[in-house]
């Protein structure tokens, strides 16, 4: 690790739309320099470009920027060109649909069996995830990476049969990074699968997805025999500009590629429609044949601008790799430190530490993915987490992140309730409904890049810790409640038994809902957002003569019993109020120690906790108890 002491230099310079804001999310694009922006400029005032496929001067020049550059592209990754050849596409995600599609055409010229075998690992992007539509249903998701490497050993997995059993034509993809936490996976893995000696091993064929690896790291293809048969980069990801991605394929394997049916503008030598269909595809290179239509040029030349400016600046990617790393390894601790005033810590960061360490590159990458805790350990809401941080001039990433096995398996989410949260009008990326049954349907995601620097992860950390961090004086506000023990609310702590969690056994007496989060347990056919939620705790229980004393509502207590006995009843020892809307619960009264909690607030089950409905012993909780005194007065109160 190595702090790049130069950005600080010209970080305001190169990038003046900076100043005053933290930009933390560089996994979905970096920044472009200054630099980048008037260099291209000028290219474009000074020169006349034409369409590459006209042969006038203009469209001549077009095209040997696009050859040249598309080398330069090439080099930049450490290929070499008689190994390797690049084809420019609109993004990573169209680049990994290209192979998917080859694939699928190769298929389908097989009629006894028109499909192929994919497989898939569980921290891959949606874009990777996606090609198993087109296998057939012939596909298969590693869980985790010894998985992975039982397969590369030819062992049987855990389903009891060898993969890709039948022979089938066979794809396996990963990323090179998990795009959620940043964590580096093995890139030999391409290596030993071409190693592989049995039949359908040497069939099978790998897709790396570098879109995030790329961003931070070299991507070093220097080797022709270990790389990747393709890879799919994003090019916005590493320079902030231009909007283009591309597929490096090896050239040893470009011939599945040459199985794609489709075919656009530029693609053909020529072809027949009337009477007869024919066609006769380019060949020369395999990029004549696979860049449909007329290239984005304009693109691909601002694309030679960015390399000659980012090597001008930061003069290689290890050192931005090193500046990441040092950068990464103190946000992680520094997030570490921060603690609520009972020990609880404040965030829950999402990583695997036998696979990866932060300040290691090989491993970690600049990204940290984490949710936020608050004192009695329950988590408030990802989005609410970002839209607070935007209001500072902090801008990150929240939610999903386009991972769905990441977000299943680091945050314990079960396929049903991914149906039920579906279910429950649950919509990846709109932020309404962030937690299901006491889960969070997502993450906050922190990302670094070339010119991040120490007062950007400062500023952060600062932030978590002034408007996150709770302090013994906030929890002992008069205005709340003043003791934990014997106080002069009468307020005494107790032990219960209780489990917490809202089941039908153990729900009815105390549960209320809250905005943002949903109880999908009876939401198979429709929504129903007044079901009953896990509450927070510690919790305020009251005693069960207080239920009985208070007015009949909807969901309390006495509206189970007779009204006769009711009569009978002495008056309530506390002053209160009932809500206008009978039709829902009454405000709990733990919401008396956080009067702000239920606007704000979501209620997830801690991370690791199984749902279940067994009791957990030793929990504090309170109880009314000999009240001195009103808890609230019984006018005024609009709650």
């Amino acid at each position: 690790m190595a702090y790049n002491d130069a950005v600080e230099v010209f970080r305001d310079t190169e990038y003046p739309m900076m100043k005053g804001k933290v930009y933390l999310d560089h996994g979905g694009t970096t920044i472009y320099a200054k630099s980048l922006i008037e260099n291209f400029s000028q290219k474009m005032i000074q020169n006349l470009y034409g369409n590459p496929h006209s042969a006038s001067d203009p469209a001549m020049l077009s095209g040997h920027l696009v050859d040249s550059i598309r080398i330069q592209a090439l080099s930049f990754f450490g290929a070499d060109p008689e190994h390797f050849d690049l084809v420019f596409t609109a993004n990573a995600t169209a680049a990994i649909k290209l192979v998917g599609e080859s694939f699928r055409d190769l298929a389908a010229s097989n009629p006894r069996q028109p499909s192929f075998w994919y497989g898939y690992h569980k921290d891959a992007h949606t874009s990777i995830v996606g090609v198993r539509e087109l296998s057939s249903d012939h596909h298969h998701c590693f869980i985790n990476d010894d998985e992975v490497e039982d397969w590369l050993n030819e062992q049987v997995g855990p389903t009891g049969k060898r993969l890709n059993s039948e022979g089938l034509p066979g794809l396996f993809a990963y990323p090179g990074q998990s795009n959620m936490t940043g964590r580096r996976l093995p890139l030999g893995w391409t290596k030993r699968l071409r190693d592989c000696l049995t039949p359908s091993y040497q069939n099978t064929y790998s897709l790396l997805d570098a879109a995030a690896l790329a961003t931070t790291t070299q991507l070093d293809l220097s080797d022709p025999d270990a790389a990747p048969d393709f890879t799919a980069v994003s090019f916005y990801k590493i320079f902030g500009f231009p909007d283009i991605g591309a597929l490096i394929i090896r050239k040893k394997s470009g011939h599945i590629l040459g199985w794609r049916k489709y075919f656009g503008g530029g693609t053909v030598n020529g072809l027949t429609v009337i009477h007869e269909a024919s066609m006769q595809r380019k060949d020369v290179t395999l990029h004549d044949g696979l860049e449909d239509g007329t290239l984005p040029f304009h693109s691909i030349i601002a694309l030679g601008c960015a390399i000659e400016v980012h090597r001008r600046l930061y003069g290689s990617m290890m050192t931005i790799s090193q500046h990441t790393s040092f950068l990464a390894h103190r946000l992680f601790h520094g997030m570490k430190t921060l603690h609520h005033y009972n020990g609880v810590p404040l965030c829950v960061i999402y990583t695997d530490p036998d696979r990866c360490t932060y300040g290691d590159a090989t491993t970690q990458g600049s990204t940290v993915a984490f949710n936020i805790m608050r004192s009695d350990g329950t988590y408030i809401g990802h989005y609410l987490i970002e839209r607070s941080a935007n209001t500072k001039g902090i801008y990150l990433r929240s939610g999903g992140l386009c991972n769905a096995g990441g977000i299943a398996s680091y945050l314990e989410i079960e396929p049903w309730q991914y149906k039920r949260a579906w279910s429950a009008g649950y919509r990846c990326g709109e932020g309404k409904i962030e937690v299901v049954n006491g889960k969070s349907t997502g993450v906050v995601r922190v990302s670094l890049g070339a010119m991040s620097t120490i007062a950007d992860v400062d500023t952060f950390l600062a932030f978590l810790e002034e408007e996150y961090i709770e302090p013994m004086d906030k929890m002992m506000d008069l205005t709340k409640v003043d003791d934990l023990g014997i106080d002069s609310f009468g307020l005494e702590i107790m032990r219960t038994n209780d489990s917490g969690f809202a089941s039908a056994a153990n729900s009815a007496g105390h549960s209320f809902s809250s905005p943002g989060q949903v109880n999908a347990r009876r939401m198979i056919s429709s929504p129903n957002l007044k079901s009953p939620m896990r509450p927070r705790e510690p919790r305020v229980y009251a005693q069960k003569s207080f239920y009985d004393r208070r007015p009949t509502t909807a969901t309390s207590h006495v509206s189970q019993v007779s009204q006769v006995s009711q009569m009978f009843r002495p008056a309530p020892p506390v002053s209160y109020s009932q809500r206008p809307d009978t039709g829902r619960s009454m405000m709990p009264a733990e919401s008396i120690r956080f009067s702000e909690s239920i606007d704000r607030g979501y209620y997830p089950l801690m991370p690791g906790n199984s749902q279940n409905t067994h009791p957990q012993k030793g929990r504090n909780v309170l109880k009314f108890w000999k009240p001195r005194k009103p808890l609230m007065n019984a006018t005024g109160n609009n709650r």
